[in-house]
């Protein structure tokens, strides 16, 4: 029989109770579904819908809630802004779920989680307005995370990747885009028949990577027109975010299942934003736990 691999003190931190360094969740806090979502806030909305709940943790931006919803068992986490907290939430939970934290050995069954994003996007086609759901049938990442990783190029949507890069004149001074798809079985259960499809950028940044111009000027002005323009097989690219290309794709090295859910808050064509989103993104709350 192989041994299982082992984590060193310096590669898994734990804290003194037992408890993942940065999420601060004990294993057996840990739901096999979970619902993510950026915001801390947003973590007590989800949870209100719950039957009971059994756990509320707080560290940092990092909130959970573990509770039920109709007899299913659910985790639902803040991740806070960003493909670099991914990283962290993503590589913590998969710890939790299949590493023993008293031997530091990988357990001997893998355990596979069901991760679903909720989150907000901007439009950008003319058929996502503001208040449409959006699924990430695949996800393109402009973070350049999961090229850090062995086992990049198995998972990911290589072909559309170097079609992407033509089409846009990759400039090399950029991370390496990465495309990376949604869970099949997932995604036709929790998107449904009301959800639009599509692919989705995740970003870097919210203004300069997204095509925002304030004070500092652009390196490349027309990067959002040919983010629209693009098309390959019948898909466009329907919206930025800043988080969906990590989760697929640590998700897929990892063995687990994975979408994002956004709603449109801002279409980039229009030029129209809705800031008071929180009073409606409760409907997308509500699919996903119906479905996920």
């Amino acid at each position: 029989m192989d041994e299982k691999k082992y984590f060193a003190e310096s590669e898994l931190i734990l804290n003194e109770d037992g408890s993942v360094f940065h999420l601060h969740l004990k294993p057996e806090q840990l739901a096999d579904k979970v619902i993510l979502v950026g915001d801390p806030g947003r973590v007590s909305l989800v949870a209100s819908h719950f039957d009971e709940q059994e756990c509320d943790v707080q560290s940092r931006e990092f909130h959970s809630i573990t509770g039920t919803y109709k007899g299913k068992r659910i985790t639902v986490q803040s991740t806070g802004i960003g493909c670099d907290n991914i990283d962290i939430v993503l590589n913590e939970m998969d710890a939790l779920a299949n590493i023993d934290f008293k031997t530091r050995h990988e357990k001997p069954e893998h355990r596979t989680l069901t991760f679903v994003r909720i989150g907000t996007c901007g439009g950008l086609q003319e058929n996502t307005p503001t208040g449409t759901y959006i699924a990430s049938v695949k996800s393109i990442g402009f973070d350049g995370l999961l090229n850090f990783y062995a086992g990049r190029n198995e998972v990911c949507d290589l072909k559309l990747e170097e079609a992407f890069k033509k089409h846009m004149d990759w400039n090399p001074l950029l991370c390496a885009p990465y495309v990376i798809d949604a869970d099949k079985e997932l995604l036709d259960r929790v998107a449904g028949a009301d959800m639009v499809r599509g692919v989705t950028i995740a970003c870097g940044g919210f203004f300069g990577p997204q095509g925002r111009e304030l004070r500092i000027p652009l390196a490349d002005p027309d990067q959002n027109e040919m983010v629209e323009s693009f098309e390959y097989n019948g898909l466009n690219i329907t919206n930025f975010e800043m988080e969906s290309s990590a989760i697929a794709g640590l998700s897929a090295l990892m063995g687990h299942k994975a979408l994002t859910c956004c709603m449109v808050i801002a279409n980039r064509r229009a030029k129209e934003a809705n800031t008071g989103y929180k009073n409606t993104i409760d409907g997308l709350i509500k699919l996903v736990l119906e479905r996920i």
